[in-house]
């Protein structure tokens, strides 16, 4: 079996290859199927997820969690105010304010 770079962009083109004709959404078949497909074309490759988890089956939701709870660009705070914040903001805009302009 190949390993290293060459092995890489083979897995990589051939997950390509796969996803080159589907249509992706939201919830099911998104960029992070994309992404562990191409992973798991590489078996040779376990990430030691949280110092005790390896993962060898990637999946999209193994892949969603890593990227939100060990990204190296923000900590689990800010992670968190990120991606929910806004959304909550624009929730309570769109439930609160029509309640409250009825009154």
């Amino acid at each position: 079996m190949k390993v290293g770079e060459q092995r890489w962009d083979e897995a990589i083109a051939e997950a390509d290859e796969e996803y080159r004709g589907r249509m992706h959404n939201i919830c099911c078949d998104n960029c992070h199927s994309h992404v562990a497909n191409a992973l798991n074309r590489m078996p040779d490759l376990n990430y030691d997820a949280l110092s005790m988890i390896r993962i060898s089956k990637w999946d999209m939701v193994k892949l969603c969690v890593l990227v939100f709870v060990r990204a190296p660009y923000v900590n689990w705070k800010q992670g968190i105010v990120s991606q929910f914040l806004p959304i909550a903001i624009l929730l309570l805009l769109f439930v609160l304010l029509p309640t409250l302009l009825t009154k």
